[in-house]
């Protein structure tokens, strides 16, 4: 994660200098910032409605006992993570239902998985109309679109998934984690049933989209022209990019998210350098970076996620031993 952090400072420094320091800091006074804190609520709209998919999706796999508040607990705790390589860090999040559920880690993992595919999803769904304005990026859409829905489809398959899960399970490396394979499958089964998956989906395609208009928000308060062209245009960048940033598996997409924003406003919008790069990092301040925010000021107080509350008691006792 720590390289994630510093990669993110060095993308923000690359975003700067691409654009011209000076015209970027001109930019950024000249910015609106009186509409950043709706932009900010927009984000927020976002994460509640992929955190009310998560609770239930903690439902379909038998982590009915874990609380409203211990389950949005979990869900921001996971934003930081998100700054790994391939989002792997993730993972933790199924250690962590483990811990406060009967379910095992695998089927814990399988809500992490479920979340971005049903994601990946919904943004390709926002994508489509500009994918038909812009036919240059179908390939890469299909290419993505096809590879979720081939997953999905897959998992729905029992024989066809059992038996490769049974081929996997002869790999010496991979034998000695095929029980938690199991287990993995058996949650994705039931997380990518059809309802579950239109229900997730659909709430996705909301909860980004809100995020499209914080975009069209940032664009507009840096004196683009209003109109539901400009709305449009903002959803299709942002959501492609989100889905350039997954496929590049780098930390929370750092670097090819931003390229991917930056240049799409510069070839489709005809914006400037300057402007393309500094809104470029005011979402990416306002979505990523503030949802890593968010889930360090919760790490704060929730040390034993992190296995550190016996360091925190130790050290307690030794205060009072003084």
């Amino acid at each position: 994660m720590i390289a994630g952090l510093v990669i993110g400072f060095v993308v923000i420094v690359i975003l700067a200098i691409a654009g011209d320091i000076r015209q970027v800091e001109k930019t950024v006074l000249a910015f609106d910032w009186r509409v950043y804190p709706l932009v900010l609520l927009l984000t927020l709209f976002n994460y509640a409605l992929r955190f009310i998919k998560f609770h239930y999706y903690l439902s379909l796999i038998g982590a009915s006992n874990i609380t409203w508040l211990q389950s949005m607990r979990l869900f921001v705790a996971g934003f930081p993570l998100a700054v790994t390589p391939g989002k792997v860090g993730e993972a933790l999040k199924g250690a962590w239902i483990s811990q406060r559920s009967n379910v095992s880690v695998g089927r814990g993992i399988s809500i992490v998985v479920a979340e971005r595919i049903s994601d990946g999803l919904a943004v390709l769904l926002l994508s489509i109309v500009g994918v038909i304005a812009y036919p240059q990026y179908w390939l890469a859409f299909l290419a993505v679109f096809f590879f979720l829905i081939a997953i999905v489809a897959l998992s729905q398959i029992r024989p066809v998934a059992l038996f490769l899960l049974g081929l996997a399970g002869r790999i010496p490396i991979v034998k000695r984690f095929s029980g938690g394979l199991y287990e993995f499958y058996e949650g994705s089964f039931w997380l990518f049933r059809p309802l579950p998956t239109l229900l997730a989906v659909g709430l996705g395609t909301v909860s980004w989209l809100g995020e499209g208009l914080g975009f069209y928000l940032i664009l507009v308060g840096l004196g683009m022209t209003p109109g539901v062209q400009l709305a449009a245009l903002a959803v299709f960048i942002l959501s492609f990019s989100t889905v350039v940033g997954a496929v590049s598996a780098l930390p929370g997409g750092l670097g090819a998210a931003e390229v991917s924003i930056a240049g799409m406003l510069a070839l489709l919008a005809g914006a400037e350098a300057a402007l393309a790069s500094t809104a470029t990092l005011l979402i990416r301040m306002a979505t990523l970076w503030f949802g890593v925010s968010l889930g360090l000021i919760v790490w704060s107080f929730s040390l034993e996620l992190l296995g550190l509350k016996h360091v925190r008691s130790a050290l307690e006792r030794l205060e009072i031993g003084k």
